[in-house]
């Protein structure tokens, strides 16, 4: 049988009270006595009621919800931001409701449009692709967060880590092994991400007096397959290097897919050095030295900060440092092994 709607009134009839502190305990939004308050939520339980949450949002003017875009809600980067996220709101009223950007400006708006039409609370972009003057123009219609950018104008709004950073940690790391002929795997030319690790990796080889090689700097796009493919091809032409550094973990297990497929051994015959240090790299063969984004940690505190928002506070946006882990990837080089 379908279960049938409890209405407002019958919640007030059996509780003893009026409709309107009924729906004042349901909003949320005046003080109750004590015991209208227990013989309303009892009522509400006994009867079953379930709020329309669409006439709550017309009367309190909050969906209780937060939009979340990622480039890519599937990416194992993104999703363990969403994770930490999702944990922070578990405790709440707040949902999240997920969309993705697709690495598209285009897909990226309207997936902004879609959950303001939606009238969420606050939206949070995890990366983007839209021109700064845009993302100031949505961030005087709704609340609105980025991370993994820096936005002229909504710096407080930005949380952003040091990429710069992690480029140079991973590739000082091979150097002070004995490495000198580093290649580098990058990320898509269009991210910041990429640009500063890249700028860690040519600030490393110059630190040490190391020459830069740009044949040694290979094209990605954070993707496996794509790895796989420039370095079998770097092989093929019988370019010499002994580590390989690659912008993100993905990219690592490509690159480490093409070693295999050459015959050649990780760390033995060269090392590598992924970024990120995603759930279950630490289980990959032979474990995977990386260097660490606290991604779970950072989806949580985000979370957290935009509800201290909502709630009017002044919070400081988090401060994150990354490090690097090693684990059996890397090794010593071996001058016999150069290839």
């Amino acid at each position: 049988m379908k279960k049938r709607n409890v209405t407002i009134n019958e919640v007030a009839r059996a509780a003893g009270v009026s409709i309107s502190t009924v729906s004042r305990i349901i909003n949320g939004t005046a003080f109750v006595a004590e015991d209208k308050r227990l013989a309303v939520e009892t009522a509400l339980k006994d009867l079953g009621f379930q709020p329309n949450y669409l006439a709550r949002t017309l009367i309190s003017g909050k969906s209780m919800s937060i939009g979340v875009i990622a480039e890519d809600i599937v990416s194992p980067y993104y999703a363990d931001v969403i994770r930490g996220i999702e944990h922070q709101l578990l405790e709440t009223d707040y949902q999240p409701i997920l969309n993705s950007g697709h690495w598209s400006a285009t897909h990226e708006k309207r997936a902004i449009e879609s959950l303001i039409y939606r009238k969420v609370d606050a939206l949070i972009l995890l990366g983007s692709t839209l021109p700064d003057e845009e993302l100031l123009e949505i961030s005087g219609r709704i609340p609105l967060f980025v991370f993994g950018r820096k936005v002229t104008g909504m710096e407080e709004r930005c949380l952003v880590l040091n990429q710069f950073q992690g480029g140079y940690l991973a590739t000082r790391h091979l150097i002070e092994l004995g490495h000198r002929e580093i290649v580098h795997i990058t990320g898509a030319n269009m991210q910041v991400d990429a640009q500063e690790r890249l700028r860690g990796y040519q600030s490393a080889l110059e630190d040490a007096g190391i020459p830069f090689n740009p044949k040694l700097v290979l094209q990605g796009d954070y993707l496996e397959r794509t790895a796989y493919l420039a370095v079998m091809q770097l092989m093929e032409s019988l370019a010499s290097f002994t580590a390989i550094f690659a912008s993100n973990d993905q990219m690592a297990a490509g690159a480490r897919l093409a070693l295999y497929r050459k015959g050649l051994r990780v760390p033995e015959d060269v090392s590598l050095v992924g970024f990120d240090d995603l759930p279950g790299t630490a289980f990959m063969s032979p474990p995977l030295t990386t260097v660490h984004q606290p991604t779970y940690e950072i989806g949580k505190s985000l979370a957290d900060h935009v509800l201290r928002v909502l709630q009017e506070e002044n919070p400081q946006m988090p401060h994150f440092e990354l490090s690097l882990v090693v684990r059996e990837s890397t090794s010593r080089l071996h001058y016999g092994l150069r290839r």
